[in-house]
């Protein structure tokens, strides 16, 4: 495999949405993603967790701002979506909205809660 190979036989490259109550099923999905080869964006943050980062009110507003920003950058990078958990809450929603405007496909581990 040369230089050129490299840069154009990229993995399919997903990103996981959902809320992070579901923890447990990102890491699973991150594993199964994973293990058929592909890149897997997901997030770095549990803030329903404590930790210091957050432990202040508002810097716990300015950090989830960040993360918004961050994760809809991460859409953008992704090739496809991948919605885990079985309710979709405000955030998630607007991550679905974004990714539809652009075009992404995307799917449902728990098709019912399709939004």
């Amino acid at each position: 495999m040369n230089d050129t190979d490299i840069l154009t036989d990229l993995p399919l490259i997903v990103v996981l949405c959902g809320s992070t109550e579901f923890m447990d099923e990102f890491a699973e999905t991150n594993l199964r993603e994973t293990a058929k080869g592909r890149i897997v964006l997901s997030v770095g943050c549990n803030m329903k967790q404590p930790h210091p980062l957050w432990a202040d009110p508002t810097d716990a507003e300015l950090l989830k701002e960040r993360l918004d920003r961050l994760h809809k950058a991460k859409i953008r990078l992704a090739d496809q979506v991948i919605v885990v958990g079985t309710r979709i809450g405000t955030s998630t929603r607007s991550e679905i909205g974004y990714a539809r405007a652009l075009g992404k496909p995307i799917a449902y581990l728990h098709p019912e809660v399709a939004a």
